[in-house]
C-alpha cells in the first residue's frame, strides 16, 4: 500500500509541478512589456533538476522556445559554474547557441534553494521586440550585425541587479525601457515559480526534487520509448522546397525508426544562406522533436526524458545546424518549416496520420515608424518600433479541415489590431479572413488573412518583411490541393520583397495575403454539406464550389440565395 500512495502522491505533484511552471508562465505574461510576450504568448517557462534536466514545462509557450530552452541550463550551470550558484542569483543570456537561437529571444535562469540547499531551477524565455543592431529581419550578413549579444552571465548576485549590465543593454537598443522592463518581468516569474515549489515542498514535505524527479523521467521516458517501440522499423525520406531569402532552399530528412529511438537526420540540406535565415541545430531539433511528438506521443508531457528517445542530426553549416557566426536573427522561418517537412516522410511510414502542409512560418513584419522626412513633420510625431505576429492557415488533417489564421507549428496567437496600434503610430486598415486561400480537398486547408498596414498621419516607416510562401505555396497530401500563396505590394501597386527591410514613404499602405494551408484527401469525397457550409461561410467562392468541388449551379444559386435572406441551410 506504501508504494501504491507514493505513486500516486508523486503523480498529485508532478501535477503540480505543471501548474507551478504555468503560473510562471502566466505572471510572465502579465507583467511583460513586448507586446510579443503580452498578446502573442511568445515565450517559455519551465522547471529543472539539479543536473538542469527539464521536469516540466508550461502549457503556455511555443515549442522553439520550450524544446530548445530543455537543453539551455545545462549550458548554464557549466558556465556560471556550481561553485558560483547563489540564492537569489539571477543568470541571463541571449546566446543564439546555448539560448533559443536567436539574439532576440532572452532567457533568465534562476536556481531555486530550499532550506538553504540547492534544488533546481526555473528558467524562462520570451522573444523582445528589439536588441538593437540591424533590427529584427534577415538582412545581417553575420550575427555580430543582429543586435547585442549577452554571453551567459549574472543578472542579479545575490539579489542585487547588475547595474553596469543593465547601462550596456539601455545604451545599445531602440526601445530600452520596454527591453529593461521584460528582462525583469523574466527574472520576477522565475522568482514565483521558486515561491510556489516551496510551497509544494513543504507541503509534501519534501527536502529535494529527487524522488519526484525520478518519477517523472523515468514513467515519461517508458511510455514514449513504448510507444516507439510500438511502430514499425521503417525509414522513410522527405524533402519540401521554401522560398528562401534571395534563392530557394531545399530540406530534406531521412526518418529512421528503431525499437527505443527515432533519428531525424538532416543530410542533404540547403547550406547556410548569406542573409539571416540560418536556423541554429538547437532551434531545428526542437522543432523537429516536437512534430514527431505530436504525432506519436502528443499526451505524455514535455520533459528531458520524453524528449530524449527523438534524435536529431545535421551536417554542420547546412541551413539547419548554422554555426557561429552565421546570421540567424530569422532561423524561425526556417525552423517552423521542419514539422512539414518531417511530415513528408512520416506520412509515408505512418498514412494517415499527419496533416498536409500549411502555411509554415508565422507572417510576423516590424514597422519602424519615424517623422516623414519629404516636409516638415508634426510635433506629435515619434520614433517607433511596432513588431506583429500574424499566421496563415494550418494544414488540413485526415479527418478535419485546417485551422483558419492560426500557427502550427509555432502556435502563437496571432495579435489583435488594438494591442498593435497601441504600440505605436500605425493604423491597421485591414484584417480579415482569405477567401479560396485554403487548399481544396476532402478536408479543406485553413483559410490565410488579409492585411493592410500603414502609419499615422506625419510618420513614414521601413517595413521589415518576414514572410514566405511567396513562389512555395502548402501542398496538399493524399489528392489535397494547394494552398494560396503569399503576396505583398504596397497600396500603389510597387511589388515588395517577401523579406528584407524595405522604405514606405508617408501616406503609402503595404497590403499583403498571407497564405493558406493545403487540403487532404480528393475535392471531390468532400460532403456536400460542407461545401455549402463553407460557401455561406465566404470561405470559398461560387467559382471555386463549382470547379474545385462540383456544386451545380443551381445549389450555389440557393445557397447565395439563403445567405441573402438570413435563411439557414
Amino acid at each position: 500500500m506504501a508504494e501504491i500512495h507514493s505513486t500516486v502522491a508523486y503523480q498529485v505533484m508532478w501535477n503540480r509541478l505543471i501548474s507551478v511552471v504555468e503560473e510562471q508562465a502566466q505572471a510572465l505574461v502579465r507583467t511583460a512589456f513586448s507586446t510579443s510576450v503580452r498578446e502573442a504568448g511568445d515565450l517559455s517557462a519551465g522547471v529543472y533538476d539539479v543536473d538542469g534536466q527539464m521536469l516540466a514545462q508550461a502549457v503556455t509557450g511555443t515549442p522553439g522556445h520550450v524544446n530548445a530552452m530543455a537543453d539551455a541550463v545545462a549550458h548554464f550551470i557549466r558556465r556560471i559554474g556550481r561553485d558560483n550558484i547563489y540564492e537569489q542569483d539571477v543568470y541571463i543570456t541571449n546566446d543564439p547557441w546555448e539560448g533559443t537561437g536567436h539574439l532576440h529571444d532572452i532567457t533568465m535562469v534562476t536556481p531555486s534553494f530550499h532550506g538553504g540547499a540547492l534544488v533546481g531551477f526555473f528558467a524562462c524565455t520570451a522573444h523582445i521586440v528589439d536588441i538593437g543592431g540591424r533590427g529584427f529581419g534577415a538582412d545581417a550578413a553575420s550575427v555580430y550585425e543582429e543586435g547585442l549579444y549577452l554571453p551567459i552571465m549574472k543578472f542579479a548576485e545575490r539579489g542585487v541587479v547588475d547595474q553596469t549590465l543593465v547601462r550596456i543593454v539601455r545604451g545599445n537598443v531602440r526601445e530600452p525601457d520596454q527591453l529593461v522592463g521584460d528582462m525583469y518581468a523574466l527574472a520576477t516569474c522565475n522568482e514565483i515559480g521558486h515561491r510556489r515549489l516551496v510551497d509544494m515542498m513543504d507541503e509534501f514535505e519534501l527536502e529535494d526534487l529527487n524522488g519526484i524527479g525520478s518519477f517523472i523521467l523515468e514513467n515519461s521516458r517508458r511510455a514514449t520509448i513504448e510507444r516507439i517501440a510500438a511502430l514499425p522499423r521503417e525509414t522513410a525520406e522527405g524533402e519540401m522546397t521554401v522560398d528562401g531569402f534571395s534563392a530557394p532552399i531545399t530540406l530534406k530528412v531521412k526518418l529512421t525508426f528503431e525499437k527505443d529511438r527515432i533519428i531525424s537526420d538532416f543530410t542533404g540540406s540547403s547550406g547556410l544562406d548569406e542573409k539571416g535565415i540560418n536556423c541554429p541545430k538547437v532551434y531545428a531539433k526542437a522543432y523537429a522533436c516536437y512534430a514527431l511528438k505530436c504525432a506519436i506521443a502528443p499526451e505524455i508531457p514535455n520533459n528531458a526524458a520524453s524528449l530524449a528517445p527523438f534524435e536529431f542530426d545535421a551536417p554542420v553549416d547546412t541551413i539547419v545546424n548554422a554555426v557561429h557566426p552565421a546570421p540567424v536573427a530569422l532561423r524561425h522561418i526556417v525552423g517552423h518549416f521542419v514539422p512539414d517537412t518531417v511530415y513528408d516522410a512520416l506520412d509515408k511510414i505512418l498514412p494517415g496520420v499527419v496533416p498536409a502542409e500549411g502555411a509554415g512560418c508565422l507572417c510576423n513584419f516590424q514597422v519602424s515608424l519615424r517623422p516623414r522626412t519629404d516636409a516638415p513633420a508634426p510635433a506629435d510625431a515619434v520614433r517607433s518600433e511596432v513588431l506583429t505576429f500574424n499566421s496563415g492557415g494550418s494544414g488540413a488533417r485526415p479527418e478535419h479541415d485546417g485551422l483558419n489564421a492560426t500557427a502550427f507549428p509555432s502556435g502563437v496567437m496571432t495579435m489583435p489590431i488594438e494591442a498593435t496600434e497601441h504600440a505605436g503610430p500605425v493604423i491597421i486598415w485591414r484584417k480579415e479572413l482569405r477567401p479560396d486561400s485554403g487548399g481544396s480537398g476532402k478536408q479543406r486547408g485553413g483559410l490565410g488573412q488579409y492585411m493592410e498596414v500603414g502609419a499615422r498621419k506625419g510618420h513614414e516607416f521601413d517595413f521589415q518583411a518576414m514572410f514566405d510562401r511567396v513562389d512555395h505555396p502548402a501542398r496538399g497530401r493524399r489528392g489535397g490541393g494547394a494552398g494560396g500563396s503569399t503576396t505583398i505590394a504596397q497600396d500603389d501597386g510597387t511589388k515588395m520583397n517577401g523579406k528584407g527591410k524595405q522604405f514606405v514613404p508617408h501616406g503609402q499602405r503595404v497590403v499583403m495575403a498571407f497564405p493558406g494551408g493545403a487540403g487532404y484527401g480528393e475535392a471531390k469525397d468532400r460532403d456536400v454539406k460542407q461545401v455549402k457550409r463553407d460557401l455561406a461561410r465566404g470561405y470559398i467562392s461560387a467559382k471555386t464550389a463549382t470547379q474545385d468541388y462540383g456544386l451545380s449551379a443551381a445549389d450555389v444559386a440557393a445557397v447565395l440565395a439563403a445567405v441573402q435572406n438570413g435563411e439557414d441551410l
